[in-house]
């Protein structure tokens, strides 16, 4: 770590140092976002009548890692009041557990998005809220700019998320920001603490020769763990009884257990031009590269004394399950990009990983070691080019040579039919070893502890997209997954990790599409899906919907823009996933149908300046018909409850 520390220093010292200049962003037709008439209001007004104009929002550029540029939106919409929630992103495929911040259910997938080439951490239930390479932004802007968020909880808390950037220079930017949680929660032994820290530097020469992005994250999310309703209160909670509608009442399984993801990471990005020429015929620039990501992660579940839910354990005082995962990945890269020709980049990475444990365990049913410790070096290429209304993009990575084998092949075609209307079409082959909490595992209960030798999953999806403000939008995938890996119940009832001998073949339609009635709006998102093949491990409601009918106008001589309305969702019986907290992993179940839930929230969100307030009263459906649905075996939706919130920007 120490000499990690020192690399850092060496490689920011000549960069805070050297003189400044300007910097030229660019996009890619990836996530363009062109045709969203979702956050079309990207203007601000002026402040005062007299002094200098002030920028205008569309120079307070946001950078992804992948360098596709947009610009910080103020503007008021329906899809804006879709992401005011704990994760800030739209949650229309995710059923949240009864507490902020604790997990997700999953009822819909994409697996398009899986890009990786070695196995992933476990503890995946606790990932929702863990912030990746792809959630960290870059900035260049012209004043000093702030964003607060602020949403209150169920009992006892809060959560903010502020976030401050700005630029020192026309070439250096500097941002940091903190998003904290505590939420007690209306069930016994919920309580939710997190916290995600980070700071980027976005940066490059007065040449523009030399370009940098930087960022360090560190992240703890702590969740009481109570696994659930006990048999009784299921039954107390189902029939309604008045005498439990406050829910501290409900027994729950255990009072006496958390669970701890930590996150610390460190992610160089940088370039250097080698060779810059522009002509009257072309631009050409030749350039090298290097990407540095250093993370290391742990999971911790502790409980004060074991539960016989479990099953038998080792320590029968004190549980304390400590997974470590350490991971230096390193890739070089030589760009060569032309107006003409297209941008190509050949690619070579070297990863070191370190997963496990601090003891071995000899059993009767086998060895399990503590470490799987290894090198893999990968290669690589990608090309980009835009060809009249054509866009394409191809990338592939394999890993060549080491201790595990895997590659990712993607391509996109995007086609650009008018003004407000595109096409994408995407292939994605994609083949790696299941995550590392499949292959390895310990822990102080005798029946979590395996070692197993999975083979490599093995995912084929194509995936349609059609966007258009006039028409709709549409969103068509096909995946076909061979050795799927899972976690089920074992014919001795213990939670196990399990490869399908079968075929999965997942099909799934989406459409949205948003109406105006003069001053009324409906938006509709729908979800048509069906597992084709291997129905008996991958278990999704077959219908699901949201329809958002509201009022929108300008009040009080235009000082307010409001939207006010309803906003109903819903989703078709299936027999969803249990949730395990030694594992923090979901796993199949299919013993049981849940009733699919129905919700209705009525919203009031205005926005004064570039201050957004919302103002939700969350399952009005609860009051009028009762709560008596689950988010997962045991776990309750939630209540009826009144939240507001705000998201406020400051542009000095």
């Amino acid at each position: 770590m120490k000499q990690l520390l020192i690399i850092i220093g060496v490689i920011l010292l000549p960069v805070l140092t050297y003189s400044q200049g300007g910097r030229k962003l660019g996009t890619s037709f990836k996530s363009q976002g062109q045709f969203d008439s979702r956050d079309d209001d990207q203007s601000r007004s002026k402040t005062q009548k007299e002094g200098p104009e002030p920028a205008p929002v569309s120079e307070y550029k946001i950078i992804s890692v992948e360098n596709d540029t947009t610009s910080v939106d103020t503007s008021l919409t329906i899809h804006k009041y879709y992401k005011f929630n704990y994760l800030r992103k739209d949650n229309f495929e995710l059923l949240p557990f009864p507490n902020v911040g604790q997990t997700y259910n999953k009822i819909s997938y994409n697996f398009t998005k899986d890009d990786h080439v070695l196995p992933q951490f476990g503890a995946q239930a606790r990932h929702y809220n863990f912030m990746e390479v792809d959630d960290i932004y870059y900035y260049h802007v012209p004043t000093p700019f702030t964003e607060l968020y602020f949403k209150t909880v169920y009992e006892q808390g809060q959560t903010l998320d502020a976030f401050f950037t700005i630029n020192t220079s026309e070439n250096l930017n500097l941002s940091i920001a903190y998003k904290g949680l505590r939420s007690l929660g209306k069930y016994q032994h919920m309580l939710v603490s997190t916290g995600n820290f980070r700071t980027a530097i976005n940066y490059q020469t007065p040449d523009k020769r030399y370009k940098l992005k930087t960022h360090f994250v560190s992240q703890d999310l702590m969740n009481e763990e109570d696994g659930g309703l006990s048999e009784r209160s299921i039954e107390n909670f189902i029939s309604e009884d008045p005498e439990f509608d406050d829910r501290s009442r409900l027994d729950v399984v255990f009072e006496n257990a958390e669970s701890t993801l930590y996150g610390k990471r460190f992610y160089l990005d940088h370039s250097f031009d080698i060779y810059k020429r522009k002509d009257t015929l072309s631009d050409s620039n030749l350039s090298v590269g290097h990407i540095l990501n250093f993370t290391y992660k742990k999971f911790q579940f502790k409980q004060a004394a074991a539960n016989e839910v479990f099953g038998p354990s080792f320590e029968d005082i004190e549980i304390n399950d400590e997974t470590r995962l350490e991971s230096l990945y390193n890739e070089g890269f030589v760009q060569f990009a032309n107006s003409y020709l297209g941008k190509l980049r050949i690619k070579g990475g070297f990863t070191h990983y370190n997963y496990g444990y601090n003891t071995v365990l000899d059993l009767e049913e086998g060895f399990i070691p503590n470490r799987l410790i290894g090198d893999v070096y990968s290669a690589g290429a990608a090309y980009e080019n835009k060809v009249g209304p054509f866009d394409l993009y191809a990338d592939g990575m394999f890993n060549v040579a080491g201790d595990m084998d895997g590659y990712d092949l993607k391509a996109d075609l995007g086609y650009d039919f008018w003004e407000d209307s595109r096409a994408e079409v995407s292939l994605r082959l994609n083949d790696r070893a299941p995550n590392w909490n499949f292959l390895l595992y310990q822990s102080d209960y005798v029946n979590y502890n395996w070692l197993n030798d999975f083979q490599n999953e093995n995912k084929q999806s194509l995936n349609v997209r059609f966007l258009s403000r006039t028409l709709l939008d549409l969103d068509l995938e096909y995946s076909r997954i061979e050795n799927f890996s899972y976690f089920a119940k074992d014919d001795d009832d213990n939670v196990k990790p399990f490869q399908y001998g079968g075929q999965v073949n997942y099909a799934r339609i989406k459409a949205s599409r948003d109406f105006e009635f003069g001053k009324f709006a409906l938006a509709n998102t729908l979800i048509f899906q069906e597992t084709l093949d291997g129905d008996e491990v991958l278990n999704v409601p077959s219908f699901i919907t949201r329809n958002s009918f509201y009022y929108q106008d300008h009040w009080f001589k235009r000082a307010l823009y409001l939207q006010t309305g309803i906003t109903a969702k819903y989703f078709s019986n299936y027999h969803m996933n249990a949730y395990d907290p030694v594992l923090a992993e979901f796993y199949v179940q299919n013993n049981e149908e849940f009733e699919g839930l129905r919700s209705v929230d009525f919203f009031f969100n205005g926005k004064i300046k570039q201050a957004r307030i919302f103002f939700i009263l969350e399952r009005l459906d609860a009051v009028i018909l009762g709560n008596t649905t689950f988010v997962a075996p045991g776990y309750p939706s939630r209540d009826f409850t009144v939240r507001f919130g705000m998201v406020w920007n400051f542009f000095m």
